[in-house]
């Protein structure tokens, strides 16, 4: 019998192991034009955070006592639709359990066999690398000689940033936490990486960049935000990812601290949010690009990887405290 990750409860904070519960999932015959898929790889995601608060947002939250919902890779074990087979190889987003039903073209898309690993299309073929490279070159608008600076860039968007960064001519600048992650960013190109457990980061992103930084990409928020309004050049230009700094406070009101917001205004900085939903249009310039990157070897991966269903929860919660190194994965 299949198994699934349902919300038990909705977290005040930090999530814990409570507020998830495993349950399993009746069988049942496929409806028309279904599909069943025997999940290999689940995704984790920090933005899962958000979808467990009952609030509008730009996708609707997770229900209680409901299964969850992520990316996952898989292949098909039986099939109602003309034009999917068993055997094929597919990308859904009904993640958080280890066998799926899902209906092709609204939740699931075929994959080509292209002979790269298949958790690739979890990382940097897949949602992840798209985020970073379409928030890097589309909504920064970056271009060769930019300075980057790009936080949590030890995680699955931020190393995918930085390789990117740097196979296109520019000068790039991490943020990670410890001397193994940073020494592991720095492998990855970065011209240098700045550890924000080590003391404050205005001052170490000062010295990584006397001349100031023309593009920021966020994922975090809050002091490495601050910090990138004090060291931007005028015209600067934000791809505003996420900030988990402060996921696990917005219900609760709490404000970020920022000193030099007005910097906003006297260097004319262009901040913009984005979602990588906004480019589907844009997605197969984006596999060529990337795909020959990747061959080329100019972009590697780095997974994190959790065995089994049993470890959807801890993968989660280590998200929030560096767990991870690259991008979080759960090998079913």
């Amino acid at each position: 019998m299949a198994k699934a990750w349902t919300l038990k409860s909705r977290p005040a904070g930090m999530p814990n192991h409570e507020n998830f519960e495993l349950v399993d999932l009746p069988d049942a015959p496929l409806g028309p034009n279904q599909v069943r898929v025997a999940n290999s790889w689940l995704s984790v995601d920090p933005y899962m955070r958000g979808r467990m608060v009952d609030r509008e947002s730009y996708v609707p939250p997770f229900q209680i006592g409901e299964p969850m919902q992520g990316g996952a890779v898989g292949r098909i074990i039986e099939s109602n639709h003309p034009d999917y087979a068993e055997g094929d190889l597919v990308q859904h987003m009904a993640g958080w359990r280890d066998v799926s039903v899902a209906e092709p073209m609204a939740m699931l898309t075929k994959l080509p066999e292209t002979g790269l690993p298949d958790h690739l299309w979890l990382s940097n073929m897949g949602l992840t690398g798209a985020t970073a490279w379409f928030g890097l070159m589309k909504v920064a608008s970056a271009k060769p000689d930019d300075v980057v600076f790009v936080s949590a860039a030890a995680g699955a968007v931020g190393s995918a940033v930085i390789q990117i960064a740097k196979a296109k001519g520019m000068k790039a600048i991490g943020s990670a936490g410890g001397p193994e992650k940073c020494a592991w960013v720095r492998e990855l190109g970065a011209d240098a990486c700045i550890d924000y457990k080590a003391g404050p980061v205005l001052p170490q992103l000062r010295e990584a960049a006397p001349n100031g930084i023309s593009v920021y990409f966020d994922n975090v928020g809050g002091e490495h935000l601050d910090a990138a309004l004090a060291c931007s050049v005028p015209f600067s230009r934000y791809a505003m990812c996420g900030m988990i700094e402060v996921y696990n406070d917005f219900e609760k009101g709490v404000s970020q601290e920022m000193h030099h917001l007005m910097m906003l205004v006297g260097l004319r900085i262009n901040m913009r949010g984005f979602i990588v939903s906004d480019f589907m249009a844009d997605f197969p310039e984006f596999h060529q690009d990337m795909g020959a990157m990747i061959a080329a070897g100019a972009v590697k991966s780095r997974e994190t990887v959790m065995d089994g269903i049993e470890s959807m929860p801890d993968a989660f919660l280590g998200l929030f405290s560096g767990k991870n190194t690259g991008k979080m994965l759960v090998k079913v």
